[in-house]
């Protein structure tokens, strides 16, 4: 998942995911999204072994473990592992492999490009990716800049003691 725009990047099922069958995958997600600065993951056992430190080292994503029992430091997606898991995988008698993988694709396109987020503006989270800076400024919501908080639109806001009616 996608911090940031809250997209989900894939959703992989298989009998088994060892830690090369993940590295294959953020490969492909690479190759799609370009290389991101870091990676956030639990403790699982497919994302703690060689092949991810190895993986990790070769394309210099830096890889941030979450304290162990901490399922909150990961917050966005255990949500989304929560959702996924109502609406989707609790409420299907999958057949076969192929069942699962076909269901996957369907959630997740909707997921992304048809179901509105409110922490996005009620935009889909494909929708939100697609949003320039300047498209974010124009339609009345905060500008966007490398730092991890939004920059005010105005140089007012910046002001904590502004005092009412004072710039109106």
């Amino acid at each position: 998942m996608d911090d940031f725009s809250r997209e989900c990047l894939a959703l992989v099922a298989d009998t088994s995911l060892s830690g090369a069958r993940v590295a294959r995958e953020l490969d492909n997600i690479i190759v799609q999204r370009g290389r991101p600065l870091s990676i956030v993951s639990d403790n699982g056992t497919e994302l703690t072994g060689m092949a991810i430190l190895r993986w990790s080292q070769d394309t210099r994503v830096e890889w941030h473990y979450i304290a162990p029992g901490k399922p909150q430091q990961n917050a966005f997606i255990e949500s989304f592992n929560g959702r996924l898991r109502d609406e989707l995988l609790n409420e299907t008698l999958f057949t076969s492999l192929n069942h699962v993988r076909e269901a996957l694709a369907i959630w997740m396109e909707d997921y992304n490009t048809i179901r509105p987020h409110s922490s996005l503006g009620n935009l889909p989270p494909a929708t939100y990716a697609k949003l320039s800076a300047s498209e974010m400024q124009r339609d009345g919501r905060c500008a966007t800049s490398r730092a991890s908080r939004p920059v005010p639109l105005h140089h007012r806001a910046i002001n904590a003691q502004m005092k009412p009616g004072l710039y109106s």
